[in-house]
């Protein structure tokens, strides 16, 4: 019997369209991807339409996300992750946020990454949708 689903998680703040998809069931008990399929949405990308837009006419659809590690400021205030892509070795301007929730499986890739000694960028896709565009993080590349 399931009492609790660890499903996405809305924040009443955003628009429906725009709270970011993913989640915890795609991750094992060590927060491992399942498989490398596995995607996360970013949440908060309607104020970054701008920046996205930029960076489609740039010709770029496959990039790379910069994402600062939580210091514990963050953790005690929970604050959200921003998302930055790193575009013509350049970062970005904020693209949108980790959704609410799904802190912790970001922050595991990015020590998995780190401790392995590879480049803590994950791989990222901007993509039109009929509610503007988002950027999907290719978090299941992390296992």
């Amino acid at each position: 019997m399931r009492f609790f689903s660890f499903g996405r998680l809305n924040d009443p703040h955003l628009a429906k369209t725009d709270q970011g998809t993913g989640s915890l069931d795609d991750y094992l008990y060590d927060l491992v991807p399942r498989s490398k399929r596995v995607r996360i949405q970013l949440a908060d990308s309607d104020p970054c339409q701008d920046a996205l837009r930029t960076v489609i006419e740039q010709g770029v659809t496959e990039t790379e996300a910069f994402i600062t590690r939580r210091s514990a400021a963050d953790e005690r205030t929970d604050a959200p992750t921003p998302v930055r892509l790193f575009v013509n070795q350049r970062p970005t301007p904020v693209v949108g946020f980790v959704p609410r929730g799904l802190e912790a499986p970001v922050e595991a890739a990015l020590g998995r990454l780190a401790d392995s000694g590879k480049s803590t960028r994950m791989e990222a896709t901007i993509r039109e949708t009929k509610n503007g565009l988002r950027v999907d993080l290719a978090i299941g590349l992390t296992r």
